[in-house]
């Protein structure tokens, strides 16, 4: 059964990145529908899948970050108007695939993303 899964690494101070919120939209044409709201462990992940069963299935997806919450909230200073407040991936997923891995790599200037295992 298909599933997906994501963790979040905190390049600016080498850990993972706990306690983000975080969203997840299903893209239908010009509108997102959410479809999960999460908060990562503190391992930097989320504790069960975003999606898997019957609500794993072929399409546009949209994971959005609070990146600029999580920096704030660890005292690191930004500026009013952060670079990176909410980080936006936005990603295909073949339902017929077994497993989609996002992963994301942040630090308050900079991010990164790839389809993990």
């Amino acid at each position: 059964m298909g599933r997906l899964t994501t963790h979040v690494l905190d390049a600016a101070h080498g850990c993972p990145g706990s306690a983000i919120t975080l969203e997840l939209y299903r893209v239908e044409g010009q509108r997102l529908e959410l479809v999960r709201s999460a908060v990562t462990n503190g391992d930097g992940r989320v504790d069960m899948p975003l999606l898997e069963g019957d609500d794993y299935r072929t399409g546009v997806y949209q994971l959005q970050f609070a990146a600029g919450a999580y920096y704030r909230a660890r005292g690191t200073p930004l500026p009013e108007q952060a670079f990176l407040d909410v980080v936006v991936l936005r990603f295909g997923i073949d339902a017929a695939q077994d497993h989609y891995h996002v992963p994301l790599l942040i630090s308050p200037y900079s991010y990164s993303t790839y389809r993990g295992s």
